[in-house]
């Protein structure tokens, strides 16, 4: 009979991570405002054809990636929501299900995170050469 390590994980765990990722996505998105500023601004200074793609890519990405963060925002207050029902009922241990979800939603975070990084590094990069 193998000995196996079961971590207990409460709410309080929990809420921690989501209010990190609320942070994170609460900066993303002030992010993306700034970033949006830079393409009005491209958008005013060109007028050649190949640019103006490449400013509609841009912004259609950003449009992506926020209805991406606000989705992810949707699921942290669901959980907090469920996290908050536990709580009443003075169960500060989720069960397995719950905890499941939760480490599949840190995956979407880092996944997202990957995304949203390689996504900035390549219009920074724009930037560099139409700014």
């Amino acid at each position: 009979m193998s000995n196996v390590n079961k971590q207990i994980i409460f709410n309080s765990d929990l809420h921690f991570e989501h209010v990190q990722w609320k942070k994170v996505l609460l900066f993303w998105k002030d992010e993306l405002k700034s970033f949006q500023k830079r393409l009005d601004e491209l958008a005013k200074r060109w007028t050649d054809k190949s640019i103006l793609v490449q400013l509609e890519h841009y912004q259609n990405q950003f449009i992506i990636q926020q209805n991406a963060m606000n989705e992810l925002d949707n699921e942290i207050n669901s959980h907090e929501i469920n996290i908050a029902s536990h709580s009443k009922k003075g169960v500060d241990i989720l069960n397995t299900n719950l905890v499941k979800n939760h480490i599949e939603f840190r995956n979407k975070m880092m996944t997202q995170t990957t995304i949203y990084d390689n996504l900035k590094r390549e219009f920074f990069k724009f930037l560099t050469m139409y700014m």
